[in-house]
C-alpha cells in the first residue's frame, strides 16, 4: 500500500534539492512561498493541478514521486 507520507517524504526531498528557493518555486508553479513550506514540512499536500506543476518544473518522474515503483514491486 502507498502511504501518503511516502509521497510527501519525497516530494520534500525534491524540492530541498530543487535549487530553487520557495519563493521562486512558488512563483513558478502558482503558489505563495508558505506553501511550499507546507509541502517541504508535510503539513499539507499540494492540490492536483498544483502537484503536477511541481512535478513538471522539477522534472520528477510521476511514478517515482507517487512511489508507483514500490507497489509495483511488492
Amino acid at each position: 500500500m502507498i502511504a501518503i507520507t511516502k509521497i510527501q517524504a519525497k516530494l520534500a526531498e525534491a524540492i530541498k534539492h530543487s535549487g530553487y528557493t520557495q519563493t521562486k518555486l512558488g512563483e513558478l508553479v502558482g503558489v505563495k512561498h508558505p506553501q511550499i513550506s507546507c509541502y517541504i514540512h508535510g503539513k499539507k499536500m499540494p492540490a492536483i493541478d498544483t502537484f503536477a506543476n511541481l512535478i513538471a518544473v522539477l522534472d520528477l518522474d510521476p511514478a517515482d514521486i507517487l512511489c508507483l515503483n514500490e507497489y509495483n514491486s511488492n
